[in-house]
């Protein structure tokens, strides 16, 4: 279970306030306890989704179809600084998940950590 603080869904409605589509993500996250992967599949269903897989399972892998939007360097290094109104705004405007998923999604990446998540496409030294 990945679990966002009261703390930082408050941090993050102050910086989203201008994104209704992220407020009302955050919200059904608060309401789910802070509990990432349950909010995700009350979003992804209220999205016309329809997940058949393990909670975590579902949200890593609608994280992983985002990956390379994601790791764009402008991107990656916002989200890195926790800065999450540019990248809600492009993924958004992408359209590469439904906008209720896209600060889940954003919220999954930044717990398991920009870097680790972007690796795989990390050039090989």
């Amino acid at each position: 279970m990945t679990q966002v603080t009261l703390e930082e869904i408050t941090k993050l409605q102050v910086e989203l306030t201008n994104y209704p589509n992220a407020l009302a993500a955050l919200q059904e996250i608060e309401e789910c306890e802070g509990d990432l992967e349950d909010a995700a599949m009350v979003l992804a269903i209220r999205a016309g989704q329809q997940p058949d897989i393990a909670n975590a399972e579902w949200l890593s892998s609608l994280a992983k179809k985002c990956r390379a939007f994601i790791c764009r360097q402008e991107l990656r290094s916002a989200l890195a600084n926790e800065s999450f109104a540019p990248v809600v705004e492009q993924l958004t405007a992408a359209k590469i998940c439904p906008t209720l998923l896209v600060m889940p999604v954003l919220l999954y990446v930044q717990k398991q950590g920009v870097d680790e998540f972007c690796q795989p496409l990390d050039p090989v030294a």
